[in-house]
């Protein structure tokens, strides 16, 4: 590869990043303004998977096993179970708060794969600290908005499933193209919150802008646009260095919360969420790498793995 041509992807994967950042970032201000219109966050879940997995699966269906289907059928059901938690906090506490709690998950990462036999690195074991600092402050110091303890909770709920998730699809996805997964992901995510909805008898057919307008964005920029983006900055730029790029994704949440929403971040929140963050970066730090050792799992799967869908 020359320079030019270097220089162009990194470019290309820096743009992508961006891109998929920002995408993501967007994903609790449509789901608060669903809820402002009169959606149970069930419904909104429910139509938004449905319309994605509607488009996806023609697409993605082609040479996909029983085996690797019911892989990712499983798969899903984990990410379902992070979603829940995710809305459940969005109708409690801030959207911010939400985003910057969900940013957990590389610390509940290297847990978990400590837990399964991966011993961390001191760098990755500074990271937890960071994110429990963090976790500390934005529980402990909420602002007017956040003092509900099962909306944090949720929240903090919603990393360490996200967590669980990434780590079954490091494992139990690979070779498994990113669009296949995401449709199956949005398949079984659809039908069990369309289920979910139905039984709290809230399932209906939205109506007008109000309700349309957030379930059709739902399902376009933190889903069809943010995860082939995210895919395509691991593709120029490697995972470690997209990874870092996903830092900005809590920031343009707490940016447009205030603009959209009137929301203000409390102390807490402002100085938990940098710890957080600072947490998130510091569990992409590379390892020292020797030509006979595979990098770690951990590592893979903190830095978002290409082998799952996102949010």
């Amino acid at each position: 590869m020359t320079g030019a041509a270097g220089g162009v992807d990194i470019r290309r994967g820096v743009l992508l990043g961006v891109t998929s950042a920002a995408a993501f970032g967007t994903l609790g201000i449509w789901g608060k303004l669903a809820g402002q219109g009169g959606l149970s966050s069930f419904t909104t879940l429910g139509w938004r998977f449905l319309i994605v997995a509607a488009l996806l699966l023609p697409l993605s269906s082609r040479g996909v096993t029983g085996a690797q289907r019911a892989r990712m059928l499983g798969v899903g059901l984990l990410y379902t179970l992070a979603t829940t938690c995710y809305f459940g906090a969005l109708e409690r506490v801030s959207a911010g708060a939400t985003s910057l709690l969900l940013y957990l998950a590389p610390a509940f990462v290297i847990l978990l794969s400590w837990g399964l036999g991966r011993a961390p690195r001191r760098t990755q074991l500074g990271a937890v600290a960071l994110a429990g600092a963090g976790l500390a402050l934005v529980v402990g110091l909420p602002s007017a908005a956040d003092r509900d303890a099962v909306g944090l909770g949720f929240a903090a709920g919603a990393g360490a499933l996200y967590a669980g998730y990434l780590v079954a699809s490091e494992r139990l996805l690979g070779g498994v193209s990113a669009l296949a997964a995401t449709a199956h992901m949005a398949l079984v995510s659809g039908v069990v919150f369309a289920v979910l909805a139905a039984a709290q008898g809230t399932l209906r057919v939205p109506v007008g802008a109000a309700q349309w307008g957030p379930i059709l964005a739902l399902a376009l920029l933190p889903t069809i646009v943010a995860v082939p983006a995210l895919y395509g900055a691991i593709r120029h730029l490697g995972a470690t260095r997209a990874s870092l790029l996903g830092t900005l994704e809590p920031l343009v949440t707490v940016a447009l919360a205030a603009v959209i929403l009137r929301e203000q971040p409390g102390p807490g929140a402002a100085l938990g969420g940098l710890l957080i963050l600072a947490g998130a970066l510091l569990a992409q730090w590379p390892a020292k790498v020797t030509p006979a050792v595979a990098p770690a799992a951990a590592d893979v799967v903190a830095a978002r793995t290409p082998r799952g869908p996102e949010r």
